[in-house]
């Protein structure tokens, strides 16, 4: 096995990839389900094991918080551990710190912070005001109302709502302006209601009254966020077919958009009993344009496999990006300038590439920014060039998808470190 617990930042994978792509892959658990549930299943003090768990870091690091006896957490590079557990345990006496990495360190925190404060929290910075890590003194929320700009991360919206049941005047949340990564909220009240516990969301305003969850029996379905680096691959191999087991045509993800996006790039989606089939259906677009701002996470997917199809594009709704795991915007030019592709930024939202080339470099390793998306994203890069590509730090996957090197094995990549 290629994946290895005890990341080591200066390894590389050489990957170069099979003449003809044919697999069955089974995908992981859902990461953005896993980490909701796992808040809901606690707060409602259920007893059901939840069915199908992701096993990946950030998941893992939920776990052992939510399993813990201790009161300091160490949450490493999840940023939805520390949003969703921030919020978590403003409401749970007792006196708790939470920190990550130098990354995690770096990525804001303040909106949510100052929003669970005016709603009765008590959260102090212990290092840089804005920033984790954070001491958290537990007690019951007041709650009540609160405005929000709705461009801000989905992740600190969701990590108030799945509070609010509980707060003594429930919460009425207003979005200001453009609500971006809309499907992730909604998601994440799909899953409240699972639990027992129903908000209205009307226009801008989301409101939710006291009430308890319920302990429910719970399967989490597979991620379509990690089924993107397949349809990517078969929409860059020329005799490509491709399952991909987990997968529900119904899906409460909103990355399961993927699937129609892939039409532009000459992939038809075949559903069955257990999942999907990808195949080549020969049309392809040759201007692709796109608003991201229900799905940040495919950004980076769509990125490289127009450049390496000659597709030009115009991809706004980006503004998330910024705020991830790295700069995915910066990231994604840095590394395909290597390759020979000149990407056109405007403001913080907008990424577009009318075919614009420079030379490329002889023998470009991908560096991956501590961001599991840069990995996935350009390991297909080795079904466009005869030598592959080299990926940096090829083990920070395991952020999401701890098989994924296993599996483009098992799909017949050959993969040297």
């Amino acid at each position: 096995m290629y994946f290895l617990t005890n990341r080591d930042e200066t390894m590389e994978y050489q990957i170069k990839a099979p003449s003809k792509l044919q697999a069955s892959i089974q995908l992981p658990a859902s990461k953005s389900i896993s980490n909701r549930a796992l808040i809901l299943h606690a707060l409602s003090y259920s007893a059901y094991d939840i069915v199908n768990l992701s096993d990946c870091d950030d998941t893992k690091v939920m776990v052992n918080a939510l399993n813990s006896d201790g009161r300091d957490f160490d949450i490493k590079a999840a940023g939805t551990a520390m949003r969703f557990l921030t919020a978590f345990l403003s409401k749970i006496v007792g006196e708790w710190t939470i920190t990550g990495t130098e990354r995690m360190k770096n990525r804001p925190i303040k909106l949510l912070v100052d929003a669970l404060n005016s709603l009765g929290a008590r959260i102090e910075y212990i290092e840089k005001e804005g920033y984790p890590p954070l001491r958290i003194f537990g007690s019951a929320l007041q709650g009540g109302e609160i405005s929000l700009s709705g461009g801000i991360s989905s992740q600190y919206i969701s990590a108030l709502l799945m509070v609010a049941p509980l707060m003594e005047k429930g919460l009425t949340i207003h979005l200001e302006g453009n609500i971006i990564s809309r499907p992730y909220i909604q998601l994440t009240l799909q899953l409240m209601e699972q639990f027992g516990v129903k908000a209205n969301w009307s226009g801008q305003t989301i409101k939710v009254l006291p009430q308890e969850y319920k302990p429910v029996p719970f399967t989490v379905e597979s991620d379509w966020s990690a089924a993107s680096y397949w349809y990517q691959m078969a929409a860059l191999n020329k005799d490509a077919e491709i399952e991909l087991l987990g997968l529900f045509k119904n899906s409460l993800q909103g990355d399961s958009a993927v699937a129609g996006l892939f039409t532009q790039l000459g992939i038809t989606t075949s559903y069955t009993n257990k999942g999907v089939l990808l195949k080549k259906n020969g049309n392809r677009c040759t201007k692709f344009n796109h608003n991201f701002v229900n799905e940040p996470d495919l950004a980076q997917t769509f990125v490289v496999t127009c450049v390496l199809l000659n597709v030009h594009f115009r991809f706004s709704g980006l503004q998330s990006l910024k705020i991830k795991e790295t700069d995915r915007i910066e990231a994604l030019c840095n590394e395909l300038r290597k390759l020979g592709y000149l990407i056109n930024v405007e403001g913080n939202s907008v990424m577009e590439w009318n075919g614009e080339r420079c030379e490329p470099m002889d023998h470009p390793v991908i560096n991956t920014y501590e961001d599991h998306r840069m990995a996935m994203a350009f390991a297909p890069v080795a079904l466009a060039l005869p030598q592959g590509i080299c990926i940096a730090d090829p083990e920070v996957v395991s952020k999401s998808y701890p098989n994924f090197w296993n599996d483009l094995l098992k799909a017949g990549f050959d993969i040297k470190d």
